[in-house]
């Protein structure tokens, strides 16, 4: 089991995909503590990435295709959570 803590700004670090099947625990901001999937976080982490690429001009790939400059770096390292989401 992971387990992870939601920031004072109600992120979790999630820099990656967890396997599907894992159990991940999150301790929130107000004391509760909810068990998600990790296929349930990654959906998670796909819809910020997703956000975050929207946000910065960049194809589904992750590149910004009027720059000359492609900087390759376009991962999101913390995803939003709050207390009471489905699991």
């Amino acid at each position: 089991m992971i387990q992870l803590k939601q920031d004072d700004e109600g992120f979790v670090r999630m820099n990656r995909h967890f396997p599907k099947k894992t159990l991940i625990s999150i301790v929130f901001n107000d004391g509760s503590q909810a068990e998600y999937t990790g296929q349930r976080l990654n959906g998670l982490y796909d819809q910020a990435l997703a956000a975050f690429r929207l946000g910065n001009n960049m194809d589904a790939k992750g590149f910004n295709r009027n720059d000359l400059k492609i900087h390759r770096r376009n991962a999101v390292e913390f995803v939003p959570v709050v207390a009471g989401m489905e699991p």
